[in-house]
């Protein structure tokens, strides 16, 4: 029955949308996936969540979750069978996707439309941005990941952002002296989960079959 499964407005290429659909793979929990168009935001996603953004996550109760950092909260908190939400790092793990949020997605953003921000240039927005890269690039020196050996929320919660830093010039990105972290989004790229996330759906519109995400498409 499509209705045990809470439901989930998204949009493909929004960072913050992707990594709360990672944190729901990783939990592998299920979804009614509603893909949507920022320029033609459905209304019943409006009329739970007024402020317009995605993602949006309406649980079986009622509650709606409007923060991606807390839909992939409380996904791998009803199940983490690979252990992201690591209690040893965590607190090191929120850290990071602070300065991720409050900081470098400033930056990423000047950076990606520099010709709306004309205080300094592409460039500048790009080195301004680099900070962060660089903190990553030092915690990515040690291990294989950014808190250790294996994934944890850091990681989920920050790697759509580096993708679209990178997607702004790939080859300005790939020439930067960031082995580690290249590497690290190499491999992020072709994790079987990110591939998951970055399947195409068509908008969604009232009445539309039910997609329930990740594994099947049921009337």
């Amino acid at each position: 029955m499509t209705s045990s499964y809470p439901c989930l407005y998204s949009f493909r290429r929004c960072p913050y949308a992707m990594r709360a659909r990672l944190g729901i793979l990783f939990a592998e929990l299920q979804v009614k996936l509603r893909e949507i168009t920022l320029k033609n935001k459905p209304p019943q996603m409006l009329a739970i969540s007024p402020k317009g953004t995605v993602p949006v996550l309406q649980l079986l109760d009622g509650t709606v979750i409007e923060e991606s950092r807390e839909i992939m909260i409380w996904a791998l908190e009803q199940q983490d069978p690979q252990g992201l939400l690591h209690d040893a790092v965590l607190h090191e793990a929120n850290v990071l996707i602070d300065k991720n949020d409050n900081e470098f997605k400033h930056w990423l953003d000047r950076y990606k439309y520099a010709d709306r921000h004309l205080d300094m240039t592409q460039t500048e927005y790009r080195q301004k941005g680099e900070v962060f890269l660089q903190l990553l690039e030092e915690l990515l020196t040690k291990n294989s990941y950014l808190l250790g050996k294996g994934i944890t929320l850091a990681d989920i919660g920050i790697m759509p952002f580096v993708r679209q830093f990178a997607h702004v010039n790939r080859d300005v990105f790939y020439n930067l002296p960031y082995p580690n972290l290249q590497r690290w989004l190499q491999d992020w790229l072709q994790h079987p989960l990110f591939l998951q996330v970055m399947a195409k759906f068509q908008p969604w519109q009232d009445g539309d079959e039910v997609v329930v995400f990740p594994l099947s498409s049921i009337s």
